[in-house]
């Protein structure tokens, strides 16, 4: 029997390559449902090639042209269709592929229909990864990770023990910027920002990696996933991004996961768990070919922003849904020119160290504090320019 799959940010690297996957592997999964933006062109492609029955983009007006051209699919806009999307009755797996806390409410809706979630979008649990987990819980859903590196932890932990762990590893590129120092900073382009060295990704993901708060990110949902306290988060510089990540346990056995910088092995994981199945079209790993693998340890005086992911994350409460708000809106700033580079690690530490934390936020109070931190950067950059 085909999985039934709903996919929301279906246009962004991570949704092009699970339709990729869907495509190669069409007696194994169907596409029911997916979420777009402005994408129109490629919504017609996605339309025509996969047949879903129900798709949403951002706007209104494309919505009800596209339902011209497409009289058998029901296409649905905004935020209410994320969710109608998302929560597909027919779904048997939602792939969570959409950027920012954009993708919170439509996940919770998931859990709430039962849908299996496989997570791509790290936001959901860096803003809400509480709720997240205890609303998966009471309804007994699987979260499946999708990041390399959690797709790595998940694999490692496979038949483990989780009392025995003594520390997660996160394996980190280190991102466009990696062997510059601070004072070389200040100057960068977006053009150069976008340049990642190992992988193909969006624009704010590739630009969070070379902040590191990327890496920050995945120490907060690597928490939340595996119930893991933060003094037991550590992560590793590892150029060439062949260990994805790494678990230690309390004999000082160390599992890991490699592989080649391919984001359609996690994505075909999680999608076919607890299977495998060939990876069509993949570079096998060849370490004879690599011959060496460098590891370093991590400097938090130079990646500032994964510092304050650490800090954020150990604060609790509302301080993570600020940071990743701040973070959020201070990436789209220097992408379109308005700030430069360094200022984005500057400006998500003025937000916090202005935040009052709320210990025990309802969803409410967080999607208000997430509104409320995104005027609040757009007003400090205002004033200071």
């Amino acid at each position: 029997m085909k999985k039934k799959i709903s996919l929301l940010g279906a246009t962004g690297s991570i949704g092009i390559q699970t339709l990729d996957i869907i495509g190669s592997n069409p007696n194994r999964f169907e596409l029911v449902s997916f979420s777009a933006g402005k994408n129109i062109d490629k919504v017609r492609e996605i339309a025509v090639m996969f047949f879903p029955k129900v798709v949403s983009v951002m706007r209104r007006e494309d919505a009800d042209r596209l339902e011209g051209e497409f009289p058998n699919i029901k296409f649905v806009y905004g935020e209410e269709g994320l969710i109608e999307v998302a929560a597909h009755s027919n779904a048997d797996i939602l792939v969570n592929a959409v950027m920012g806390s954009v993708g919170l409410k439509p996940t919770l809706e998931a859990i709430k229909a039962g849908i299996t979630i496989a997570l791509a979008n790290k936001e959901t649990l860096v803003a809400a990864g509480d709720i997240v987990m205890a609303e998966a819980k009471r309804y007994g859903v699987p979260l499946l990770p999708v990041d390399s590196e959690h797709s790595a932890l998940f694999q490692s932990l496979n038949g483990e023990n989780p009392k025995r762990i003594s520390r997660l590893i996160l394996t980190a590129s280190g991102g466009s910027f990696r062997d510059l120092s601070r004072k070389e900073l200040s100057n960068v382009t977006v053009e150069q920002a976008l340049a990642h060295p190992n992988w193909s990704m969006g624009n704010k993901l590739t630009i969070d990696s070379a902040t590191m708060m990327n890496k920050g990110l995945e120490v907060i949902e690597a928490h939340h996933l595996f119930s893991m306290p933060y003094d037991k988060i550590d992560c590793l510089l590892h150029k060439e991004s062949i260990i994805h990540s790494m678990v230690e346990f309390e004999d000082t056995s160390v599992m890991a996961q490699l592989g080649s910088p391919d984001m359609r092995v996690p994505i075909q994981y999680a999608l076919t768990y607890p299977d495998r199945i060939p990876m069509q079209n993949a570079k096998p790993l060849r370490l004879e070919e690599i011959g060496k693998l460098h590891f370093d340890k991590m400097d938090y005086n130079r990646f500032k922003a994964l510092a304050l992911a650490y800090a954020a994350g150990r604060e609790g409460g509302t301080m993570p849904t600020v940071m990743n708000a701040a973070n959020e809106v201070a990436v789209d700033l220097f992408v379109n020119g308005r700030i430069p580079f360094i200022q984005i690690e500057d400006i998500i530490e003025r937000i916090m160290d202005g935040h009052q934390v709320i210990s025990t936020p309802d969803l409410e109070t967080i999607l208000e504090t997430d509104s409320l931190t995104r005027k609040m950067v757009y007003a400090m950059v205002e004033s200071i320019t």
